[in-house]
């Protein structure tokens, strides 16, 4: 138990149903950090207003040795254990997929095992908490960092990735923020600097508003005399899912969620030039069969590296993989926030 109960506070010796976490807060913001799987963000809440914006999935939130996946399936065995909230996800995007001899899993492998962690600072004025992973499959090491300040409703966050190989590595990296319910409604919009929105081919879901293989100005989609803003949230029972791929952003990359009745927003920059590309998941009811079952609505805005429908494979044949060469490594920095609306 963290000796201080004001101010920048963080917490190590916690477990969550069997699971370590580390607790980061302000007088803002309490970031709930599952460091025994993926260094996931499973709770971010924003305390004036007792928001906890991260998405919670059907599949509650459980220790793995819990439940013995009766298949060797990679998409079963990943999506078994998602409980929400914001994943890092290295080096496979999407589908299993065989590179250099090595079978890669669903979304790769970094968010599915315990990371090293350790406190740089602890003082009322900031803390500083480090995380880091060596990939097992692959040959990775990534380092980040997490920072809070006081007062500030910020997740400061600095990364470096490195190719401990001797070869030139190709990888897909990206951060997957899933936020739901209660900031999740009809009153959301979605304002970004990116330029240009596409889908791929095959469509993901049956029910997507936009047609596979579609290139489009953002925000609006046209069709048959039809015009949607995919920039607006339905409501939640509308039967939609949607999977978009937004690009063509300026360097300094950024997008905001507002509500517009909460009068509340969320939001991220980061590096436009390391993640050029922002997937946009978005599910009001939509998503069929395994393993949602129509019963889920959430919204996930991710930068990443790259893009592709096939994992890493589908990547490289469409020249968006990011290449490390042997030895190297890559730096990057992001910022995710909350705050409310000024009247």
């Amino acid at each position: 138990m963290n000796c201080r109960n004001y101010g920048c506070r963080i917490t190590t010796d916690v477990t969550i149903k069997g699971n370590n976490v580390v607790i980061m807060e302000n007088q803002i913001l309490r970031v709930t950090i599952l460091v025994d799987r993926g260094s996931d963000i499973i709770e971010l809440l924003y305390k004036p207003e007792d928001i906890d914006l991260m998405w919670r999935s059907p599949v509650r939130l459980h220790r793995r040795s819990e439940y013995i996946s009766s298949t060797g399936n990679s998409l079963g065995n990943y999506l078994d254990h998602n409980s929400g909230g914001w994943q890092e996800i290295l080096p496979n995007g999407g589908s299993e997929c065989f590179y250099k001899g090595a079978c890669l899993g669903m979304h790769g492998e970094i968010s599915n095992i315990p990371w090293e962690y350790k406190v740089l600072r602890d003082d009322p004025e900031e803390i500083v908490l480090q995380c880091s992973i060596t990939t097992l499959r692959s040959p990775f090491r990534l380092e980040k960092i997490l920072r809070l300040k006081e007062n500030d409703g910020t997740i400061y966050i600095e990364e470096k990735l490195t190719n401990l190989a001797n070869e030139e590595m190709k990888l897909m990296w990206g951060h997957h923020p899933t936020v739901g319910i209660p900031f999740l409604d009809e009153n959301c919009k979605i304002i970004t600097n990116a330029r240009k929105a596409f889908t791929l081919i095959p469509r993901d879901f049956s029910t997507q508003r936009v047609d596979p293989g579609t290139e489009f100005t953002w925000p609006i989609y046209k069709k048959d005399n039809l015009e949607i803003d995919v920039s607006q949230v339905p409501p939640m029972g509308n039967h939609t899912a949607d999977m978009l791929y937004l690009t063509d952003y300026t360097e300094q990359a950024e997008y905001e969620v507002y509500n517009d009745k909460l009068k509340l927003s969320y939001g991220m920059s980061w590096d436009g030039k390391t993640f050029p590309y922002l997937w946009m998941w978005l599910v009001c009811n939509g998503a069929e069969e395994y393993p949602w079952y129509v019963r889920t609505y959430n919204l996930a805005l991710e930068p990443w590296t790259s893009y592709s429908s096939n994992g890493l494979m589908g990547a490289i044949e469409n020249q968006s993989a990011l290449k490390l060469e042997a030895g190297e490594s890559k730096k990057t920095n992001l910022c995710f926030w909350v705050r409310k609306k000024e009247n």
